[in-house]
């Protein structure tokens, strides 16, 4: 299972492929706050449940100093599909070899209606603006987990 990150550690720096087959990387988000939050798949009803939720209170976070990345092991294109059918405003990237996943510790084990399972492990972990990981909440709950995020963070 991978190492789950702690506050005050460095968060791992990644370039990912956005929807649209671009590169982007953590490091460009230096001097603002980023919630990058980890999903199993996109296209499914808990992973879009979560995404209109971040992209319905993006203006919200973004007026507090907060971006919003979503990173799935999906593919480019199939980010590109789940963006255009749910008008999601969040910044989506992909992941398919998981190396980024393992090393937020969002992939590993998991209970999955009572069967120990290897994959996603549905997490959001808050980096300041100089790449610190400010917060790390694992095991996170697709509904009401924005609220929560936001209520916690006092925006």
């Amino acid at each position: 299972m991978s190492e789950r990150l702690q506050p005050g550690d460095p968060a791992p720096d990644f370039t990912l492929p956005d929807a649209d087959g671009n590169e982007m990387s953590l490091a460009g988000h230096r001097g603002r706050k980023v919630i990058v939050y980890f999903y199993p798949a996109a296209l499914t009803p808990g992973c879009t449940k979560q995404a209109c939720d971040f992209t319905d209170n993006l203006d919200l976070l973004a007026e507090a100093g907060y971006d919003v990345i979503g990173v799935s092991p999906d593919k480019p294109e199939k980010l590109a599909k789940f963006r255009d059918k749910e008008s999601l405003k969040v910044t989506l990237v992909g992941d398919p070899s998981k190396e980024v996943l393992a090393a937020y510790g969002a992939f590993g084990e998991k209970k999955l209606y009572g069967k120990t399972v290897t994959g996603v492990i549905r997490s959001t972990v808050v980096v300041d603006e100089d790449g610190k990981v400010e917060r790390a909440l694992y095991n996170v709950k697709a509904t009401g987990h924005v609220a929560k995020i936001i209520k916690d963070l006092g925006i």
